[in-house]
């Protein structure tokens, strides 16, 4: 199994220079090759024989033109290569996921990664880490780290508030056995923008909505950001307020989407979900901030992993099922049922239904159907 484990990194200044260095030449590099890429494309375009045959600039071709480069890891560098490939793949696996876009100093994430080659990356002690290029670094591993994990890399980030991370990626052998769900340890969710879902039994998790509790105070930071002048140093201090308010909104959330995911995990053998596009919500039916605050997509991801690590299951319904419109006393369905109906009563058994939970309640049906205990 591979997984990821988060920590603080207190880099001294020297360190903090060089990491800093690597955010640019990674970023540099990665619009250097995509930028090659394009003039390629376009000298080639009308002939794919003479595109084919074409050979794209690699990071080590540039070190002659930028000796600079030089300076950083060079593992970093090559993985920003393997970054644009990938940008590449997706981009013709999906068009809608948008052509590769060049690296921003302002507004890109600030991040590279590094591979483990012989033991160049290792802790050396609670306190202590080995990273290539920047020898011990201070860590703090508030939580352990696998026995007998191979350490593969790491990636070493800087959050807008000038904080370091990193995550460090293991591999390790663990013995999951598999649990065999019943009907009754399976758990139906609904999404529901108020209340980030409802489940097969009526419950809601009642998320606090962390950003609309803040929002007062960010529309008086921000207002008071956006008079700043450009460049100033009282502007880049008004920016570290306004980000760390983000940080503090986007931790909260964070906390409460692992705790909750946590107490499903560990009550129920099987959890089914709607693979519904949240993008498409919060942009089709004007409800972007209440999406964007309860981080239902988020809530997936966790649930996802922590129902793996102990041999459970998420089981993923198709988003064009009908469960809002489907009965499920006597499975009719209600063709002409709207978003505005929270509340209706079947045509064929008569039943008053309530939409998220009847919703919710044919997710489980579905899910049970899935997982083969019903037939």
């Amino acid at each position: 199994m591979n997984k990821a484990y988060k920590y603080r990194l207190y880099p001294n200044e020297e360190q903090a220079v060089l990491i800093n260095k690597t955010f640019g030449c990674v970023r540099f590099i990665y619009n250097q090759m995509l930028s090659n890429r394009i003039e390629i494309y376009q000298k080639y375009k009308d002939d794919k024989q003479a595109l084919k045959e074409q050979k794209y600039r690699l990071p080590a071709d540039y070190k002659k033109e930028y000796p600079w480069l030089k300076e950083v890891d060079s593992l970093a560098l090559a993985n920003a290569q393997l970054n644009l490939n990938q940008a590449y793949q997706n981009f013709y696996r999906d068009k809608s996921v948008g052509f590769p876009k060049f690296k921003s100093k302002h507004h890109s994430r600030k991040a590279y990664t590094t591979n483990n080659q012989k033991g160049t990356i290792r802790l050396i002690d609670s306190k202590t880490i080995r990273l290539p290029k920047l020898g011990n670094v201070l860590i703090k591993l508030h939580r352990a780290i696998p026995d007998d994990c191979i350490i593969k890399s790491v990636t070493i980030s800087r959050t807008p508030t000038g904080k370091y991370d990193i995550s460090i990626l293991v591999e390790y052998t663990v013995e999951t056995p598999k649990v065999n769900p019943t009907i009754d340890s399976v758990m139906g969710l609904d999404y529901s923008s108020g209340s980030l879902y409802v489940d097969h039994m009526g419950n809601q998790p009642d998320y606090p909505r962390y950003y609309r509790e803040a929002e007062a105070i960010l529309k008086k930071e921000q207002r008071k950001l956006s008079k700043r002048k450009k460049g100033g140093k009282n502007r880049e201090k008004q920016r570290q307020k306004v980000a760390k308010l983000h940080e503090k909104v986007a931790n909260q959330r964070k906390d409460f989407l692992h705790k909750l995911s946590r107490q499903i995990t560990n009550a129920y053998d099987a959890v089914a979900i709607e693979d519904i596009n949240m993008r498409n919500i919060a942009q089709l039916l004007h409800l972007a901030k209440s999406t964007n605050d309860n981080g239902y997509g988020k809530l997936k991801s966790f649930l996802g992993y922590k129902l793996e690590e102990q041999g459970k299951h998420l089981v993923v319904i198709n988003k064009w099922y009908p469960s809002s419109k489907t009965c499920y006393h006597c499975k009719h369905r209600n063709a002409d049922l709207t978003l505005a109906d929270r509340v209706w009563t079947c045509p064929n058994c008569g039943h008053l239904l309530d939409r998220d939970i009847n919703a919710a309640n044919n997710i489980k049906y579905e899910a049970c159907k899935m997982l083969r205990l019903i037939a």
